[in-house]
């Protein structure tokens, strides 16, 4: 079993530097922006939401079947709305406001009932 002499280093000629210091500098200009856009999310607390969410979601005993979901429920997202959800909500607020005066339009009634009933305990005595 021979082996190979080693290679001779390789010389940069001056386009292969030039190339080279190029690349250098493109990688420091998108270092620089991730540097800058990380510094961004820290300002805005994105890396700490989203840190306390993915650490919930590691300590949760059984883990939900999608990830995704986990996360968009506990960072509050909100799925887009089906527009007969919306309808659906209207008539909900319409209901309660409807039941609201039903309720007080009843308490009316009693208390006009009661002037004209007599009192249960002479119902009883007769």
């Amino acid at each position: 079993m021979s082996s190979a002499p080693p290679s001779p280093p390789t010389t940069v000629s001056g386009a292969s530097y030039a190339a080279a210091a190029v690349t250098m500098a493109h990688y420091k200009a998108a270092d620089s922006k991730r540097e800058q856009f990380r510094r961004y999310l820290e300002k805005s607390a994105v890396l700490h939401t989203l840190t306390k969410v993915l650490v919930a979601l590691y300590e949760e005993p059984e883990k939900p079947n999608s990830a995704l979901d986990f996360l968009k429920h506990h960072l509050g997202a909100a799925t887009p709305e089906n527009p007969e959800i919306e309808l659906l909500r209207l008539e909900l607020a319409e209901m309660k406001e409807k039941y609201e005066a039903t309720v007080e339009e009843n308490k009316k009634l009693k208390a006009k009932l009661a002037q004209y009933e007599p009192p249960q305990e002479e119902k009883r005595a007769e």
